[in-house]
């Protein structure tokens, strides 16, 4: 019984506590008022700690209102009357901060087990129309250099469509949440948060308009972000679906053939290409990736198979030539090693085998010469020249070796 009555004390403290703060408020004592009501916020029951962050709401809100009316009149008159524009625009985020609390603690079951919202009809409706302050708070300190605090602001506005308290509220036409959502992902990056910028560019690339530009942020702070498999699985997956949804945009498939690279991903890579070339048989890049992992296998013929198919869609793809034109030295040079005796000699029926091969590659590098004479995209100047010397050309030797000491 003594536990009970503590109890039954310490509840009816709050409460008055409460109510102390509330009569400060309506006397125009705003910050007595805050002061008397911090500690009833964590304290006593669910029902009292709803109540308190009413209260707490409704003072912010007036701190919020306030500065509202003399910037509205300043608009309206074409005056400058001044007034407290942070206060203004703190009053609004706390306001919100506060009103979500109290609904968080009025949602709760009663003492007899019932949920009924007290204050969630008022003020849904109330802070429903007054979700925009959020928009002009999170500008107000992104102007002022406080980042963090904007995302905060912005964050709260974002999040605030699908809160409780909004119950039966139609929030759906809400033609800034994609911009806000932009700007919160873009800040984030630039703060590398990256875990925010992902969240909130998921939502601002929900827009079309925003897509191309928020799905630039998704991927690298995924990119950025990643910290185990999972996370690279992750990251990976959202380029391939990026790379369904927008076929056209060679950069997904960049992205993909750049993180199947490391060697470790040599099978995925081939099936992955297989995939690409079943959507799309005319697509150049697959078959050169394809040759690409043979050639670095030194599997000679089966990477030249693949680097034919992607020239033979774009002739004038000078680095394929130019591989297509090492292969085929390497080619020439393992059947060169594999005939050749003790001191190194072969056959002449082994050698006419190497010269079949070493001019094919001549024709292919020549080609990437006739192309890229200044050497920009392949430096076909050296092995142009072991081709030329093996085959006995010697007047075009000389001209790249030349070429290749500067002379």
């Amino acid at each position: 019984m003594a536990a009970l009555a503590a109890m039954t004390a310490t509840a009816f403290a709050q409460t008055e506590v409460i109510k102390q703060a509330q009569k400060e408020f309506q006397k125009g004592d705003r910050d007595q008022a805050l002061k008397t009501l911090k500690p009833a916020l964590t304290n006593g029951t669910d029902a009292e700690k709803a109540m308190a962050w009413n209260t707490m709401a409704e003072i912010q809100y007036d701190i919020f209102m306030e500065g509202q009316q003399v910037q509205t009149e300043n608009q309206v008159k074409q005056t400058t009357v001044e007034f407290d524009t942070a206060a203004m625009h703190n009053g609004a985020y706390e306001a919100f901060k506060a009103a979500f609390k109290c609904d968080e603690y009025d949602k709760l079951p009663n003492e007899k087990g019932k949920v009924k919202p007290k204050y969630r009809s008022t003020n849904g409706a109330n802070f429903a129309q007054r979700r925009g302050s959020l928009i002009n708070a999170g500008l107000y300190e992104y102007n002022k250099g406080n980042r963090q605090a904007a995302i905060d602001i912005w964050s709260l506005y974002i999040d605030s469509r699908d809160n409780e308290l909004f119950t039966g509220i139609d929030l759906s036409v809400d033609p800034s949440r994609s911009e806000i959502a932009y700007y919160v992902s873009l800040t984030a990056y630039q703060m590398q948060d990256y875990a925010t910028a992902e969240k909130y560019a998921k939502i601002a690339a929900e827009d079309p308009e925003k897509a191309k530009d928020a799905n630039e942020i998704l991927l690298f702070s995924q990119k950025e972000n990643c910290k185990n498999l999972a996370d690279s699985v992750a990251y990976l997956n959202t380029v391939k679906e990026l790379r369904k949804q927008y076929p056209q945009e060679e950069r997904y498939f960049n992205m993909i053939s750049e993180y199947y690279a490391a060697p470790q991903y040599k099978e995925e890579m081939m099936a992955w290409c297989d995939e690409e070339i079943a959507l799309d048989p005319n697509n150049k890049m697959p078959y050169a990736l394809k040759g690409e992992v043979y050639m670095n296998d030194q599997k000679w013929d089966e990477a030249v198979e693949e680097y034919k198919k992607s020239v033979a869609i774009d002739p004038e793809f000078v680095p394929v030539l130019f591989n297509i034109g090492i292969c085929l030295n390497s080619k020439a040079i393992a059947i060169n090693d594999a005939a050749a005796d003790a001191s190194g000699r072969i056959s002449n029926a082994d050698f006419e085998k190497v010269k079949v091969v070493l001019t094919e590659s001549k024709g292919y590098l020549e080609k990437a010469k006739s192309l890229d004479p200044y050497r920009e995209k392949a430096n076909w100047a050296y092995p142009l020249y072991q081709a030329y010397y093996i085959l006995g050309e010697t007047e075009n030797a000389e001209a790249m070796e030349k070429l290749i000491s500067g002379n």
